[in-house]
């Protein structure tokens, strides 16, 4: 998981999630705050972006019990 700063470059951080995918990683997200939206990265499949906060976060097969919403994580950034 990326959580993009201000005036940090989203080339290098999906570049960093890219090199995770390549060495092993089965998915990657990109939380980008000023948007309040989240990209999902998977090593089989196109980048997919979620943006309403009742939507649930697809999740690797390791943690597919664990269900998360775009707005709990935005929740918890805000705390």
């Amino acid at each position: 998981m990326e959580i993009l700063s201000p005036g940090q470059s989203h080339t290098k951080v999906i570049r960093n999630i890219f090199h995770c995918l390549e060495h092993g990683a089965k998915m990657g997200w990109l939380l980008d705050p000023e948007e309040s939206c989240v990209f999902v990265y998977d090593a089989e499949q196109a980048v997919k972006m979620f943006e309403a906060s009742d939507v649930v976060l697809p999740m690797p097969a390791f943690a597919k019990t664990v269900q998360l919403t775009v707005g709990e994580i935005f929740g918890w950034l805000t705390e």
